[in-house]
């Protein structure tokens, strides 16, 4: 027989206001449990993006460098100018950097990054399953290579003739005259060094998305009589613009940004300026004696330019892809 006031098992009954206790604590602690997830990334991304980030921000208004490190006070707003974005737009090789970077981030971009990686990923997914994944496996070496020793392995290729691999194969065919081929012909090294690292990127993610297209619309495509271009170009790529648009965006604001294969390959070289791009006249400016004291003050004024075109290269792919258009809720949801 229970007694009055306890349980089946002779436990007392909590009174309510702890049960409202427990509960008020589990909604709390379910709601600071993703918080407290997140939380390690968030501190890495603070001090390793935000801050730097907000630190080059100020110190491209500011004229430091190495003669007045530890004098000049940065932080301080009595300190901050425009003059380093005028030297910038008054530079005299300012076009001819500008011209460089969109030369180079078009045409790797258009012929390897998206262009080659896209016919890979379409070849690789309508042939053998086996050898498709081996031909792609393939790409993936220039990219899983060191950078230096694929670099040198590129200025070994183009090297003069006899030891030059490329050189020694024109001489085969009866053109070239045998010379440094990275001195004569800069552009087209700087592009492929960087294109097939570039391609192997896209062509991951243009597989999955090939693959990932239900069998049942490029079948049903054939059936009604199209052509493998026709299929291409009505079935396949509509069903994949995610990948472009990410795949482009994201390959232009790398392209953009990257500098070491170059650095390595002709310093933006042989002549005067003739291969240096935005990045590198930053890290040129910032980071190295290149052009006497390292102005930190004016390189940062580059990367922040830079990091300006790369948000309004951004807007337009997603104004060109119609990125409105791929988020928006699909109209029998709305039914």
């Amino acid at each position: 027989m229970k007694k009055k006031g306890q349980t089946g098992e002779g436990e007392l009954p909590l009174p309510i206001s702890s049960k409202a206790k427990n509960r008020t604590f589990s909604r709390l602690q379910g709601r600071l449990a993703p918080y407290a997830f997140l939380a390690p990334a968030l501190i890495v991304v603070t001090l390793f993006f935000f801050i730097p980030l907000v630190m080059v921000f100020i110190l491209s208004f500011t004229n430091l460098d190495m003669t007045n490190f530890g004098i000049l006070e940065w932080w301080r707003p009595a300190n901050w100018s425009l003059d380093n974005y005028v030297k910038i737009f008054t530079n005299r090789f300012f076009p001819k950097i500008l011209g460089n970077t969109l030369i180079y981030v078009a045409l790797t971009l258009a012929f390897f990054n998206v262009g080659m990686a896209l016919v890979i990923a379409l070849i690789t997914t309508h042939i053998n399953r086996q050898a498709g994944f081996a031909f792609r496996a393939l790409w993936l070496l220039p990219r899983i290579t060191p950078v230096v020793v694929y670099i040198m392995m590129w200025k070994a290729l183009s090297g003069p003739a006899p030891m030059g691999i490329i050189n020694n194969f024109l001489g085969v065919l009866g053109i070239g005259r045998g010379e440094y081929l990275l001195n004569t012909h800069p552009w087209v090294f700087v592009i492929l060094v960087n294109g097939f690292i570039g391609a192997s990127f896209g062509m991951i993610l243009f597989s999955s998305a090939i693959e990932a297209i239900p069998k049942d619309y490029t079948t049903a495509s054939k059936v009604d009589g199209a052509t493998t271009w026709q299929t291409i170009r009505y079935v396949i790529l509509p069903m994949i613009k995610w990948p472009l648009l990410f795949v482009t965006t994201y390959q232009t604001l790398s392209l953009l940004t990257s500098f070491e294969q170059i650095m390595l390959l002709t310093d933006g070289g042989p002549r005067l300026y003739q291969t240096e791009v935005w990045a590198l006249t930053a890290y040129h400016r910032a980071l190295t004696s290149y052009f006497g004291n390292t102005q930190w003050g004016y390189g940062s004024a580059w990367a922040v330019a830079l990091v300006v075109i790369g948000i309004i290269m951004a807007i337009i792919y997603l104004r060109v892809f119609k990125f409105g258009e791929l988020v928006e809720e699909p109209k029998i949801d709305r039914l």
